[in-house]
């Protein structure tokens, strides 16, 4: 984070800071297929609590066997993640995906500055539980990834004029691909050690914030992602899954398209297939694709998985 070159200075506190069968591989960009053709999906508008309209894409799975709530990075939108989305949609996952009002393409993003952004986005996944209802998975990227993670029971901020816990007592699981690190005013490790599910959390070995012209990134600040998996005490499921070279939007394949690239389809396939194993076996609770991801920890190579 920040999900885009503009606006750095107001989202800065939000930086730094394979199916069953997964077999962790490195592959490359000549393997890596394309994603599916996109699935039937619409569009709907729901209500939040404060009156505001929030607009939501859905994706339709053709064979539905679970479902998953989609935050989208900040400045970004629902329809700049197909890479990631439309592999699980063809897996069987329903996904349900707002357009947020601090995204570029939102018509009122004017109108919602960065810190009222928060509130907004809890409003906006609140309004989309309660209109699908039942038990589902909480997903996003970056600052849609603290999103999710505050749905599983993280302990972030509570956002002026949003009432009561941010955990949602339906989600089963998560998964965060590239959440920030330590966000002072927003989040910090107690709040991650908060984290009452499942969670997978992503992050690749380039996934660094881009700082002010000419600062000095530190080697390893892309560890700053994984402060909501090294928070979490032993027994809690909790994943962190690090690929070797992919960076904040594997090159643009997802949050901004308009990057030159290349993109990374290989660590994106690797990402993919990850997660449709924990989707699995977290989400789902399927012993058999759970075991699969257990039989795969590791801690070195181009993907290394671990669990705590």
């Amino acid at each position: 984070m920040p999900d885009h070159p503009t606006r750095r200075s107001t989202l800065a506190l939000l930086g730094a800071g394979i199916a069953s069968g997964l077999t962790l591989i490195a592959f490359d960009d000549a393997t890596a297929a394309s994603p599916p053709a996109p699935a039937p999906s619409g569009t709907l508008d729901l209500a939040t609590s404060s009156g505001r309209v929030s607009r939501v894409t859905h994706w339709r799975a053709r064979d539905q066997r679970g479902t998953i709530l989609f935050s989208h990075g900040a400045l970004s939108s629902p329809a700049k993640y197909d890479a990631l989305i439309l592999p699980w949609v063809d897996a069987g996952f329903d996904v349900w995906a707002p357009l947020h009002v601090d995204s570029t393409d939102h018509p009122d993003t004017k109108a919602f500055p960065a810190l009222k952004s928060w509130g907004a986005r809890i409003e906006d996944m609140r309004a989309l539980s309660a209109h699908v209802g039942g038990v589902h998975i909480s997903a996003g990227h970056s600052y849609g990834a603290l999103t999710a993670l505050t749905m599983g029971g993280a302990q972030a901020v509570v956002p002026m004029g949003v009432s009561g816990s941010l955990r949602d007592p339906r989600t089963r699981a998560v998964v965060a691909f590239s959440p920030p690190g330590l966000a002072p005013g927003l989040i910090d490790a107690a709040g991650y050690a908060a984290l009452a599910v499942p969670a997978l959390i992503q992050t690749g070995t380039s996934d660094v914030p881009p700082g002010a012209p000419g600062a000095a990134i530190a080697a390893d600040a892309w560890k700053n992602h994984l402060l909501a998996y090294d928070s979490a005490t032993a027994g809690g499921d909790r994943f962190a899954l690090v690929l070797d070279g992919a960076d904040h939007y594997f090159g643009g394949l997802i949050c901004r398209p308009e990057l030159p690239g290349p993109h990374q389809a290989a660590q994106m396939r690797q990402a993919v297939a990850v997660s449709l194993d924990f989707l699995r076996g977290f989400g789902l609770s399927l012993a058999s694709s759970r075991k699969i991801l257990l039989a795969h920890l590791r801690t070195t190579g181009p993907v290394i998985l671990s669990q705590k």
